[in-house]
Formats: structure tokens, C-alpha cells, sequence
């Protein structure tokens, strides 16, 4: 069974930083294109998308939302089907669940994943 499983997340100052870690777990073969998304207080509603945070392809493109542009860095490691997002001069408006997306899951058997969601870690920025 494949599973997404972030960490990293918690409750900082206005300021600091935090990296958080998305794991894949499985017989992977490879992953495409690994993203973070984040969904802010009150935006949970049916129909609220999420917001691209920033995204990695397999070759180490990467892109970026306009409002991290700068503060954050995603990479990621393929050997371990990880990826990180490190997070720098972090600002209350940045509080939200980070999700970690993996698309394009490619397994040892052969089969594929066209993507899959983690379970959200919290990040929470006081002023």
C-alpha cells in the first residue's frame, strides 16, 4: 500500500522558519512531479481549491506560488520518494494545512498512480 506522510509542521513566530518532509512509502519505481499545496483557516468549504504552494519534477524543475516566491524552497530526494519544503521568513498569512501531492506514482509491479494526497500537517505563524 502507497501513503503520503508529511511531518515537520507546528506553531512558529512571525519570522522563523520550518521545513516540512513528505515521505512516500511503497515498492515506488519513481514519481513524476511532487508538489505542496496549502489550504488556509476557513477556506475548508466544498469547492475551496487549494493553493499551489510549489511544485518539483522528477529532473528538479521547480515553480513556485508569487506569495513564497524567495521564502521557500522545495527539493526533493528521489532515491528516498521524498520531498521537503523549507520555509523562511514565515508570515501569519502563511498559516494553513500543507498537503503533499505526488503525481504520476510509477511502481516496481508496473502498475501506476495517477496521484495521491497526504494527510495535511498543520503550520500555524503567530504575529
Amino acid at each position: 500500500q502507497v501513503q503520503l506522510v508529511e511531518s515537520g509542521g507546528g506553531l512558529v513566530q512571525a519570522g522563523e522558519s520550518l521545513r516540512l518532509s513528505c515521505a512516500a512509502s511503497g515498492s515506488i519505481l519513481s514519481i513524476n512531479a511532487m508538489h505542496w499545496y496549502r489550504q488556509a483557516p476557513g477556506t475548508q468549504a466544498p469547492g475551496k481549491q487549494r493553493e499551489l504552494v510549489a511544485g518539483i519534477t522528477i529532473g528538479g524543475s521547480t515553480n513556485y506560488a508569487d506569495s513564497v516566491k524567495g521564502r521557500f524552497t522545495i527539493s526533493r530526494d528521489n532515491a528516498k520518494n521524498t520531498v521537503y519544503l523549507q520555509m523562511n521568513s514565515l508570515k501569519p498569512e502563511d498559516t494553513a494545512v500543507y498537503y503533499c501531492k505526488a503525481e504520476s506514482v510509477n511502481f516496481l509491479n508496473g502498475d501506476s498512480l495517477a496521484w495521491l494526497w497526504g494527510q495535511g500537517t498543520q503550520v500555524t505563524v503567530s504575529s
